[in-house]
């Protein structure tokens, strides 16, 4: 028995060396942009890692949507759906999900399918483990017709005219793709990261090569009980989070806190890492301040977000607005043998 719990606890000690490792490799690089992404990433759990599939003890339909700028002329949108079930007898979480992203007058637009698997056991005692495979299939594509041309331009104001650019082909592009993800989680810490685009697929639509780099995420955080739902009492606690992302030459950070007394929650984010400047434009990596609410029942949880944009794009693009939907059901009487992933404003804690 004790070798058992000291192998396990080595198990545990590496998952978290790697982890900080990772961080350290990763704030090597120079920080300046973001990618595709959500503001409420605990709400969208299987789009921020696979580990996350089959989070609750049964099924769970999860609906995202983000409308980001919707100031600016073709506006960028996304949307996610997700199903997703624990298997108790198997200790695995089976998941799908589909994504879409659109951006730019001209629909530049992204779409994939995929499938997500989870493992999850226990390290030791305190210590869970959730390793996560996902697998999908994509398509990039864009509105050639609505593409709009430096030869097109009139400067006496006669409205477009022909384009010479007819020997110009742009095909829609489908490729294949995989991550990877680890979390490791007590009642009250969580920590894990995710390897996206792990084939680096060639997302090109011009037959010139663009292959899409690695994508790391680092993410965790501490959960604060004020209150215990014993005698009558509301549960009350206050979480404190992070989410770093690197792609290439970008880095974005998200930070912030959230308070939750059931059945609200109410968070604050901070997006930017302003220690360091934008090498590219030479000003300080400031994106958005993120205000979010969120209302849970037993069955649904129902959240809403706004980024105020606090760039130097302050005042001219609407801020971005998101909503996330998610309806558990089929719950297990097995809930409490499983300990709950403590993230806040989702359906772990």
């Amino acid at each position: 028995m004790g070798k058992y719990l000291i192998k396990n606890k080595n198990i545990v000690l590496r998952a978290i060396c790697l982890i900080a490792a990772t961080t350290i490799i990763c704030s090597a690089n120079p920080l300046n942009a973001q990618a595709i992404q959500f503001s409420q990433f605990y709400a969208a759990p299987m789009f921020l890692a696979p580990s996350f599939a089959g989070g609750t003890d049964g099924s769970r339909i999860i609906l995202n949507y983000r409308n980001q700028w919707p100031q600016l002329q073709g506006t960028f949108e996304s949307y996610a759906f997700g199903f997703d079930h624990y298997f108790h007898d198997y200790n695995s979480g089976v998941g799908i999900q589909l994504f879409r992203d659109q951006a730019g007058s001209a629909n530049l637009a992204t779409t994939n399918a995929g499938i997500l698997y989870s493992y999850n056991f226990k390290a030791n005692r305190n210590w869970t483990l959730r390793p996560g495979l996902h697998f999908l299939y994509s398509q990039r594509s864009i509105d050639y017709n609505k593409l709009v041309f430096g030869d097109q331009l009139s400067l006496d104001g006669d409205g477009l005219t022909n384009t010479s650019q007819t020997s110009l082909t742009l095909e829609s592009m489908r490729y294949f793709d995989a991550s990877a993800s680890l979390i490791a989680y007590n009642q009250d810490i969580w920590m894990g990261f995710t390897f996206d685009h792990l084939m680096t697929p060639d997302q090109s639509m011009t037959n010139q090569e663009s292959n899409i780099p690695l994508k790391t995420s680092l993410y965790g955080g501490y959960r604060f009980k004020i209150s215990s739902p014993l005698a009558g009492v509301t549960e009350e606690s206050v979480s404190f989070t992070f989410l770093y992302k690197n792609q290439g030459p970008f880095n974005q950070l998200d930070i912030g806190t959230y308070w939750t007394k059931e059945p609200v929650s109410i968070g604050l984010l901070y997006r930017g890492i302003p220690v360091f400047n934008n090498p590219v434009h030479g000003t300080f990596n400031n994106d958005a301040a993120i205000l979010m609410a969120a209302l849970r029942t037993d069955d649904f949880r129902f959240g809403y977000s706004y980024d105020f944009t606090i760039s130097n794009l302050l005042g001219s693009t609407g801020g971005s607005h998101e909503i996330s939907i998610i309806y558990q059901f089929n719950q297990g009487e097995r809930k409490r043998e499983r300990e709950a992933i403590p993230c806040p404003v989702s359906p772990y804690n």
